[in-house]
C-alpha cells in the first residue's frame, strides 16, 4: 500500500508592516515623514483645550435688536474745505502809454498801469509781437515805449487879460445895424376853416430885438461892443491854447524789430492790475527823487553808467532790505544816490488784499538806473 506524502504544513500569512530603510538617508527622511504627521495630529487634538474653546449654547430666542435714529449735524462731518489755489503771480511789467486807448488784451503775461493792445504809428515789415516796432539800444532791455517829463509842468505865460468896455467907449464904438424879425401869420381862403400864412423876407442882421437899431451894416465884433460890460478880444494877442504834456518818465528805448500789425497810438500788450498801477507810482516816485539827488549832489557819475539795485519790498510798502547793490566797478557816488532815491521816499503804501494773496507778505525787485 501506498502512502501518500502529508501536504505541508501552512504559515500564517503575515501583514506587511513598515520597516525603516537599512540606508542612513532614506531612513533620517522616514523619520522626519513621520515626525511631522505626529506632530500635526498633537496639535490638531491639543489646541482647541489651549485655547479653552466651549461649545455654544443656544438659550431661548435672541431679543430683537434696538433701532437708534442718528441725526447729524449739518457741517459736522463734512469734507475740509480746500483752500483757493493761489492766484499766478504777474509775469511782467510794463510801462503802458498813457495817452492810448483803454483796450483789454486777448492773452498777455504782461501787466500794467492800465489795459492796452499792441499798436504802433507806423506798418513795420515784420510783425507778431506784443510791442510795437521801435529804433534804439541793443544793449540794454527797457519797457518803456514813450518818453516824457514827470516834473511839473511849466505854466504858459499869462496872456493880456480881456478888455472890459466902458460905457463911453460902447457909446464911441461903431454899433452893429440889427432890424427887428418881419413876417406875420393871418387867415386867408374861401374856406373859413382853413388856414394860410404869408412868406416874409427877412432883412439883413435880422435880430430878435423889438425895434430897429440903426449902425454900420456889417460892424466887426472885435472893435468894439454895443453894450457896457462886454469883453473885446484882440486878435493881435490871442489866447495861448492849453498846452497838455505827457506824463511818462523819460525813456530809453531798446531796439525791436518785429512789430504789431495794429495801426494806432504807440502801445503794448498789458492787463491792468493793482499792483500794475502801484508799481507804476513807485517807479515814478524813484524817478522823480533820483532827479532830485542828482541835482542837489551836483556831482553826475560817466555817462553810459548803469547801476542796478535788487531790494525787497513788504506790504506795508516799506523798502525792508537793499539786497544787492552793483556792479562793484561803479563809484560809490552813484551807487548811494539811486540807494537814496529808493529809499527816500519809503513807505510807498499799503498794498491791497488782492496784491497779498497774490505777492504774499514781500516781494524782491530790481530796478536799473542808467546814467545818459
Amino acid at each position: 500500500m501506498t502512502q501518500l506524502p502529508s501536504p505541508p504544513v501552512e504559515r500564517p500569512r503575515r501583514l506587511p508592516a513598515p520597516r525603516l530603510s537599512a540606508d542612513p538617508d532614506t531612513r533620517s527622511i522616514q523619520i522626519g515623514i513621520l515626525g511631522t504627521i505626529l506632530v500635526h495630529v498633537l496639535l490638531f487634538l491639543v489646541t482647541p483645550h489651549m485655547l479653552q474653546l466651549e461649545p455654544t449654547h443656544v438659550i431661548g430666542r435672541a431679543p430683537p435688536a434696538r433701532q437708534f435714529d442718528i441725526e447729524l449735524a449739518q457741517d459736522e462731518f463734512s469734507l475740509p474745505k480746500r483752500p483757493l489755489p493761489k492766484e499766478q503771480a504777474p509775469f511782467k511789467f510794463v510801462e503802458t502809454n498813457p495817452d492810448a486807448p483803454d483796450n483789454v488784451p486777448d492773452n498777455t503775461n504782461n501787466f500794467g498801469a492800465q489795459n492796452q493792445q499792441a499798436a504802433q504809428e507806423k506798418p513795420s515789415p515784420e510783425v507778431g509781437g506784443d510791442r510795437p516796432a521801435m529804433e534804439g539800444r541793443t544793449d540794454i532791455d527797457t519797457a518803456q515805449i514813450v518818453s516824457g517829463q514827470l516834473s511839473p509842468p511849466v505854466p504858459p505865460e499869462p496872456s493880456a487879460p480881456p478888455v472890459e468896455v466902458t460905457p463911453e467907449q460902447a457909446t464911441a464904438a461903431p454899433r452893429a445895424e440889427q432890424n427887428p424879425l418881419s413876417g406875420f401869420e393871418k387867415m386867408e381862403g374861401d374856406d373859413k376853416d382853413s388856414y394860410g400864412s404869408n412868406i416874409a423876407k427877412f432883412a439883413e442882421n435880422a435880430k430878435p430885438v423889438p425895434e430897429k437899431v440903426e449902425g454900420v451894416e456889417r460892424a466887426q465884433l472885435t472893435e468894439g461892443a454895443t453894450t457896457p460890460g462886454q469883453q473885446r478880444i484882440d486878435p493881435r494877442r490871442p489866447r495861448p491854447a492849453p498846452r497838455l504834456e505827457q506824463r511818462a518818465r523819460p525813456a530809453i528805448f531798446s531796439e525791436n524789430k518785429i512789430g504789431t500789425a495794429n495801426i494806432g497810438p504807440v502801445a503794448f500788450d498789458a492787463k491792468w492790475s493793482n499792483y500794475g498801477q502801484y508799481l507804476q507810482q513807485l517807479i515814478e516816485t524813484v524817478q522823480i527823487q533820483w532827479d532830485r539827488i542828482l541835482i542837489q549832489s551836483r556831482v553826475y557819475p560817466a555817462s553810459g553808467t548803469i547801476v542796478v539795485v535788487k531790494f525787497r519790498l513788504d506790504k506795508q510798502g516799506n523798502v525792508a532790505e537793499i539786497i544787492e547793490v552793483g556792479p562793484s566797478s561803479v563809484a560809490d557816488q552813484a551807487s548811494r544816490s539811486c540807494v537814496s532815491a529808493i529809499t527816500a521816499r519809503s513807505p510807498y503804501g499799503e498794498w491791497t488784499e488782492d496784491m497779498v494773496q497774490v505777492l504774499g507778505e514781500s516781494q524782491e525787485l530790481t530796478f536799473s538806473f542808467y546814467y545818459q
